[in-house]
């Protein structure tokens, strides 16, 4: 693992490539363009003279059935000549449309879902599908976690669908309390909430768990893995003191065969016990045997005291140049306002970043993205930056330059004005050149921003949008944004 430490420029170059953020195809198949969650997309027609005009089309008409915290996807399989937008819902709805028109193709409600009476805490109501869902394309599956009321009370139910027609494929849906109950585990689904969005791996699907806003029972974080050959095969990590949820939109980030996750809070720790922490898993998941395979901030316990957690935002591997081939790192970031620099390949264990920063004076809770300009590795985030001009008074865009020599380092390189907690992105016409990101001004202004990745220009903002939910991102395609909303998904035209 370690001569992964050192990449070249060429595989630097590579790492920012368009495979990062479009799967060759165009399509957008899981959150944030790829499971690394880099959040960048290469779009070649999109460049920053060309986004000045972006339109809204009024002549898109995709109508959603029920309120939407999940990323929309999509599919254009080869050969066709359109491509499709594949939603979900609290509704337990799942949707897929034409991504030209707008026109459902098809409908499938998964299960009841879960009231909020029927839960001991939790702000969605009703409660179905929240975390992202993602499409394996070799299967033709969409796959989700489904918030489902039974007659034995709430549920976590594991779907695959057909992306054809949304049939339920066989040998699903899994049942993760009853499937984790043969493993000799403990699931308790009326306490365990599923926010994160999911993974695949090395034909394995991954969900992650946290709990339910308010902190209720004995909620656990976990990870559950489960086999598409025989999905009643399972692996799965439960954190070993109660909490350390996994809330965060972007759930697990992977790089190579590694998979990242950030746990919350735990409650009653008095030595660390898996919270407040990056950590490092295989694809068995099982728990590392040494400081490297973690990191938790020397102040873990103040940290639990006051709710100020890492796990309300995914890790983000970062691949920086410099001499000797560069670095390859972790950031996370924390509802401390503070940023950290982690060595991807020896996280350090209690107190072992490699840089630590305060960057904003709130929390940070939403899910970065990473870009290139030139030889700098810029990250864009949503929070009122702590060294932004007039903080706090609607510059809820934070972008930060990483270097690493002579030391590692973070400093702000440019703050966007705009107010919300949608989650941004990042375009590029060929992975390098013409960077905007753009963010949604989600539950604050409710409009879509658009800045110039290198100076921070503004270039382009739309009308207001209703109906988004915070955390909400939008994905971009060949020739479309797609922004989703509560009842219906905005397409933005260029």
């Amino acid at each position: 693992m370690a001569a992964r430490s050192l990449l070249t420029a060429g595989l630097f170059a590579l790492a920012l490539s368009p495979q990062r953020g479009l799967a060759q195809d165009g399509s957008v198949l899981t959150y944030h363009g790829n499971h690394s969650r880099s959040g960048q997309y290469v779009v070649p027609a999109l460049s920053w003279d060309k986004a000045r005009s972006v339109q809204l089309d009024h002549t898109f008409n995709a109508r959603v059935a029920g309120s939407m915290y999940a990323q929309p996807l999509y599919w254009r399989p080869a050969g066709a000549n359109t491509g499709t937008l594949f939603v979900a819902t609290e509704d337990d709805a799942v949707q897929a449309f034409d991504a030209t028109t707008g026109k459902e193709l098809w409908r499938h409600v998964v299960g009841h879902p879960v009231r909020g009476s029927s839960l001991p805490c939790g702000n969605i109501d009703p409660l179905g599908i929240t975390g992202t869902p993602v499409i394996d394309p070799a299967r033709r599956a969409i796959y989700l976690d489904a918030a489902v009321e039974q007659a034995n009370g709430p549920r976590h139910e594991v779907f695959a669908l057909s992306t054809k027609d949304g049939s339920v494929l066989p040998g699903w849906p899994i049942d993760v309390a009853d499937a984790l109950q043969k493993t000799g585990r403990h699931f308790d689904p009326t306490v365990q909430n599923q926010r994160a969005a999911l993974t695949l791996l090395d034909d394995t699907l991954y969900v992650a768990f946290g709990g339910h806003f308010g902190d209720c029972g004995s909620y656990h974080g976990w990870v559950v893995g489960i086999s598409l050959h025989d999905p009643r095969k399972l692996v799965s990590f439960e954190t070993r003191a109660r909490g350390g949820g996994i809330w965060s939109p972007g759930g697990l980030s992977v790089a190579g065969h590694d998979i990242y996750f950030a746990t919350g809070n735990t409650f009653g720790a008095q030595s660390w016990s898996d919270g407040e922490a990056v950590l490092r898993v295989g694809a068995d998941l099982r728990r590392g045997g040494d400081k490297s395979s973690y990191f938790a901030p020397s102040d873990w316990k103040a940290l639990d005291a006051h709710d100020a957690d890492l796990g309300g935002t995914n890790p983000l591997p970062l691949d920086v140049p410099g001499a000797n081939g560069g670095r390859a790192l972790i950031l996370a970031l924390g509802k401390d306002g503070k940023a950290y620099l982690l060595d991807r390949n020896d996280l350090g264990g209690v107190g072992g970043q490699l840089a630590a920063e305060t960057v904003s004076q709130m929390r940070i809770i939403t899910s970065p993205a990473v870009y290139s300009v030139g030889d700098g590795v810029f990250v864009a985030l949503q929070a009122p930056g702590a060294h932004c001009p007039q903080p706090g008074r609607g510059h809820d865009l934070t972008v930060l330059k990483i270097a690493t020599e002579p030391r590692p380092v973070m400093s702000t390189a440019w703050c966007g004005a705009l107010r919300g907690r949608g989650s941004p992105i990042v375009t590029a016409t060929d992975g390098h050149s013409n960077p905007i990101v753009w963010m949604l001004g989600a539950e604050g202004d409710d409009r879509l921003h658009a800045f110039r990745g290198d100076t921070g220009a503004a270039i382009f903002v739309s009308e207001p949008l209703s109906g988004l939910r915070h955390f909400q991102t939008l994905i971009a395609t060949e020739g479309r944004l797609y922004v989703g909303g509560d009842r219906r998904i905005y397409a933005f035209k260029f």
